[in-house]
């Protein structure tokens, strides 16, 4: 974020960039067994005579690091301080990085500004430099990089093979396209059983559809049998809802997404269990003796009873959601366990799996389930976060997520809420912070294994999101009839096409929530999760949505290419993916008048396919430019001045 800091008289700013290898940026996470530096650039003007560097232990309560500057140089009216970062001594863990100085006889003491440093009398440890040490032992996950991740709520989808509705269960009537079942109120309680009838046969029939998009993975909501239409209720884990087929519609579709080089990645909800499930059986609905039934059930120690049997702890209090614990063996064992959840489906071919609600699960037990997933071969895991995962706080515990034995990568939201805000509003803040610290803060295979999204299963859809209609006074009722009108569509569309642009060509894996691609509408649960639009598809929205996939696929620089921002402000954003000699720049357009990008060679526009010299953008439009060797772009606004 952009600091609004005075500085004091003797005060002063200075640049700083961490050295990998070979190549110097602002990328704070190292391999253990790598090499790394740290400099400092300050003007000399600052007066200052000596510095030293402080590296503390991610509580800040210790220091575990204490040295002064390898060397100094002088580069004109600046000098540079170098030191050497003592990685392998630090070993695997989350450090915080200060700079102290003396000059003019006082110490000043570092603390992040923006982009940069500036030093105070401040001793304070506030604001310091973060600094990772990871070491990753399992295999990245090859065979997904470089495409997209299609994330399909099984039960909206689409329909295929015979399967049975289980009693106590019930087709939506009418049409697929019917109005989905409504609470009164947003809060208000909602059984959730009326179902559409999308099945894992449905999905295996779409699958050229898939791949066109330019998939390498489909990211499945929950599938594992439940009470409700959203499932993430889990009645049995063991079990793939009948309802979508079984655990034969789930081999049938791994069989046939491996034939597309498509993996399939599973929604894991191992936080609770619905009340309503073998584990539980409030309701008696299953032969199992429930935890719910009697203290002698096999799965009471799962569950945290306060009273029994109707006093216990629930998910965010929601009594058909009971919490279970994976860290007591009788429980984690049975997801971890061999045997257990996480290897049968593995063995059936199960790519990986996203874990729900992660910040809610131990670090324990997610390495334990990631030490399963590695016995089965390439794997991904990720997990739902919703803030940058590197540094992330959960119940006053700092989690472990990118150090090498869990996560390899979360769902990018505040990348979402940036390029939201952007594009809406021309503010700079969040997608700066998601662009640099979230970005610069992930180690390398995370940063090019991240989900990167626009719209999911609990936001808005983004076409109506990226509408800028507020809607905040409006009934249920009158949201499950409202649709954007005309000129909205139209302008949330223009804005949509430039947002999914800049998704796809940056460092991570886009996911795509399916019906997105081609302008499905909806407001907050449960109007976000419509059926898939057959017959009513935006053509030239899927046809940009199919040429960004293919960009992706046809060019390796989307799987792990060097990542530059270049330039972001409220009227353009520019970055850079390098491999080589080879520059492909993203140039988004998010001013009211054109811009004209000129080069020093001639340069090909990947998306309209133009080759030469001079482009021009309208307004709420971007394009990637492709430029080999010394080639460079220069922006000029035509029209009002900027």
């Amino acid at each position: 974020m952009k600091s609004s800091l005075r500085l004091g008289a003797c005060d002063f700013r200075a640049e700083y960039s961490y050295c990998h290898e070979k190549k110097k940026n602002k990328r704070t996470a190292f391999p253990l067994d790598g090499s790394g530096a740290l400099e400092i650039k300050l003007p000399r003007s600052a007066g200052v005579c000596e510095m030293s560097l402080e590296i503390y232990c991610e509580s800040l309560s210790e220091r575990r690091f204490l040295a002064s500057s390898l060397y100094r140089r002088e580069e004109g009216a600046f000098e540079i301080y170098r030191f050497s970062l003592p990685i392998s001594t630090l070993g695997v863990g989350l450090y915080f990085v200060r700079l102290r100085a003396k000059a003019f006889g006082e110490d000043f003491y570092s603390h992040r500004a923006g982009e940069g440093l500036y030093f105070d009398r401040n001793r304070e440890l506030s604001s310091c430099l973060q600094l990772t040490v990871y070491d990753y032992k399992s295999e990245r996950a090859e065979e997904i990089l470089g495409g997209v991740i299609y994330h399909v709520f099984c039960d909206r989808f689409a329909r295929g093979g015979k399967t049975e509705l289980p009693e106590g269960r019930r087709l939506i009537s009418g049409e697929w396209s019917e109005i989905a079942e409504y609470p009164e109120y947003r809060g208000a309680p909602l059984k959730n059983n009326t179902f559409y009838g999308g099945t894992l046969y449905g999905v295996a029939d779409r699958l050229d559809y898939i791949a066109s998009l330019g998939a390498t993975a489909i990211y499945l909501s929950p599938i594992f049998t439940s009470a409700s239409n959203h499932r993430y209720d889990t009645a049995d884990y063991m079990s793939v809802d009948p309802l979508l087929g079984g655990d034969e519609a789930l081999s049938h579709l791994i069989k046939e997404a491996e034939k597309r080089n498509i993996k399939i990645i599973l929604d894991g909800v191992f936080n609770h269990t619905g009340a309503d499930s073998i584990y539980f059986n409030r309701y008696s609905h299953y032969d199992t003796l429930g935890a719910y039934q009697s203290k002698e059930s096999r799965f009471y120690p799962w569950f945290d009873f306060q009273s029994h049997p109707n006093k216990y702890t629930s998910w965010w209090g929601i009594e058909i959601l009971p919490r279970i614990n994976p860290d007591k063996p009788e429980c984690g064992d049975y997801f971890v366990g061999e045997g257990g959840v996480i290897a049968k489906y593995s063995q059936m071919g199960v790519y990986g799996f996203r874990l729900d609600v992660a910040d809610e699960l131990s670090d324990a037990f997610i390495e334990k389930i990631k030490a399963r997933l590695n016995l089965c071969g390439e794997n991904v895991l990720y997990g739902e976060v919703w803030e940058d995962a590197s540094n992330k706080i959960s119940y006053n515990k700092r989690k472990k997520y990118y150090l090498g034995t869990e996560l390899d990568g979360v769902m990018n939201y505040p990348l979402r809420e940036g390029l939201i805000d952007y594009v809406l509003h021309r503010s700079t803040d969040k997608l700066r912070y998601a662009l640099t610290d979230v970005t610069d803060n992930a180690p390398d295979r995370v940063m090019h294994t991240q989900m990167n999204l626009l719209g999911t299963h609990d936001t808005e859809r983004i076409l109506t999101v990226l509408s800028g209609e507020d809607v905040s006074g409006l009934t249920n009722a009158q949201l499950a009839k409202k649709r954007l009108s005309p000129e909205m569509r139209a302008l949330a569309k223009r804005r949509l096409t430039a947002a999914v642009t800049v998704l796809m060509t940056l460092p991570g894996i886009p996911a795509v929530f399916y019906g997105d691609e081609v302008g499905l509408e909806g407001y907050h649960d449960p109007f976000n999760r419509m059926p898939y639009p057959y017959g009513y598809e935006d053509g030239e929205l899927l046809s940009h949505y199919r040429r960004l996939g293919a960009l992706r696929r046809q060019n390796s620089v989307y799987r792990d290419g060097e990542f530059l921002l270049d330039e972001l402000n409220d009227s353009y954003l520019v970055f850079t993916r390098s491999e080589g000699k080879k520059k492909y720049i993203t140039v988004l357009n998010n001013s009211d008048n054109p811009i004209e990008v000129s080069a020093n060679k001639r340069t090909r526009a990947l998306l309209s396919g133009e080759y030469s010299r001079t482009h021009s953008l309208n307004p709420t439009e971007a394009e990637v430019f492709l430029t080999h060797g010394g080639g460079e772009l220069e922006i000029k606004f035509r029209g009002k001045n900027q």
